[in-house]
């Protein structure tokens, strides 16, 4: 069955009390037990709900995986992954990464036991450099977050095995409709699902999905159980709906950011430009081989400094000024104002999530901001 196929219909059945094409929601946060006291498929609704059943089964399938877990926010899932491993364990991850995994790595799991390593995802040989004999999951992020940097996710994955590791990529910017990481090796896949699988800024979510559903699997179905970071009825049922458009939405976002970044590389207030679409980027035709088209996802740097580039955010009229990203707002973001300092991210950097406006009108909107 093809993308757009699995998109429409994955997780999806007709309602058999109803008739309804549309899945019900149910809120119901208990369920009747048979007379006899025994439980037929549900009975709590942190333990199990149909809407968070059949989102987790469309998952599966966009990714072609054996299993997935849905979870209150990315976040969320992320720490679901990292918590499965045991204290003294060791964490090879990126140093362009989503800040809030770095956080949760170096902050959070760090005084409990892990240890981690922050490479240059970039080089293999990097990687392969900090593997060591207690390392238990390699991380990537690819396109990364804020600078686009993109990874070999074959070599990485590679590299994670032959040390008797797991890896696990972070799948949100591309959507399995640009990127296949269980094709390329991964273990595991994460997806802030909040962004463009849900679609339209609306919910707040994550997932994880396991190419095999293995004792680690296990684990972290533990840990979303019991800690309780299920993802709401509500929420799943919302995502469930965004994936149905995700493949045309994708192909908008793709085409407008690459328009975008075109305008962007020739305009003289912009020193540079980070899209894995220009034949410029470093990482474009590691990009062009691993992803079916190069995203939605652009940073740039404004000539200047913090306050050239929030100077610029100031005077557009379209572009909204805001975090997040998959939506169909263009959002603009300085990211180093909300980074820890130590990030690193450049103080003339403006990250865009091109959304499905005319292309024409968001070049219209950047040009008389830049002036």
């Amino acid at each position: 069955m093809r993308f757009e196929t699995l998109a429409v219909h994955a997780g999806h059945s007709v309602d058999p009390a109803s008739g309804a094409i549309a899945p019900p929601l149910v809120l119901s946060t208990t369920f009747e037990r048979a007379p006899d006291g025994t439980i037929d498929r549900y009975f709590y609704s942190r333990l199990g709900n149909p809407n968070r059943t059949a989102l987790e089964a469309c998952l599966t399938a966009l990714e072609g995986g054996a299993a997935a877990a849905a979870f209150a926010s990315g976040a969320a899932a992320t720490l679901s992954i990292l918590q499965a491993l045991s204290p003294g364990d060791h964490v090879v991850a990126p140093l362009d990464a989503y800040h809030g995994t770095t956080i949760i790595l170096r902050d959070i799991l760090g005084p409990w036991g892990l240890a981690v390593s922050f490479v240059d995802m970039t080089d293999p040989a990097e990687v392969a450099r900090a593997v060591r004999p207690r390392t238990r999951m390699v991380w990537v992020e690819s396109p990364s977050n804020p600078l686009l940097r993109v990874s070999d996710i074959a070599r990485i994955a590679g590299i994670a095995h032959a040390g008797g590791a797991r890896c696990a990529v972070d799948n949100t910017w591309a959507s399995p409709a640009l990127q296949r990481p269980f094709e390329l090796g991964a273990d595991l896949i994460l997806h802030s699902t909040t962004k463009y699988l849900a679609g339209h800024c609306d919910v707040l979510s994550g997932a994880v999905v396991a190419r095999t559903e293995d004792e680690y699997f296990q684990r972290i179905r533990l840990i979303q159980l019991q800690g309780g970071a299920v993802a709401a009825p509500f929420d799943c049922w919302l995502v469930l709906r965004g994936i149905r458009t995700l493949p045309y939405r994708m192909r908008g976002h793709c085409a407008n950011a690459r328009q975008v970044a075109e305008f962007l590389v020739q305009h003289p207030r912009v020193e540079a430009v980070h899209f894995p679409g220009l034949p410029s980027h470093p990482g474009h035709a590691l990009a062009a081989k691993q992803m079916r088209e190069f995203g939605g996802m652009l940073s740039f740097q404004v000539r200047g400094g913090k306050a050239e580039a929030l100077g610029v955010t100031a005077k557009l009229r379209i572009i909204l000024r805001a975090t997040s990203l998959g939506g169909p707002d263009t959002l603009i973001e300085h990211r180093a104002s909300i980074e820890p300092p130590d990030k690193g991210t450049p103080q003339n950097l403006l990250r865009l999530s091109v959304g499905l406006e005319h292309p024409e009108d968001l070049i219209e909107d950047l040009a008389q901001a830049l002036g």
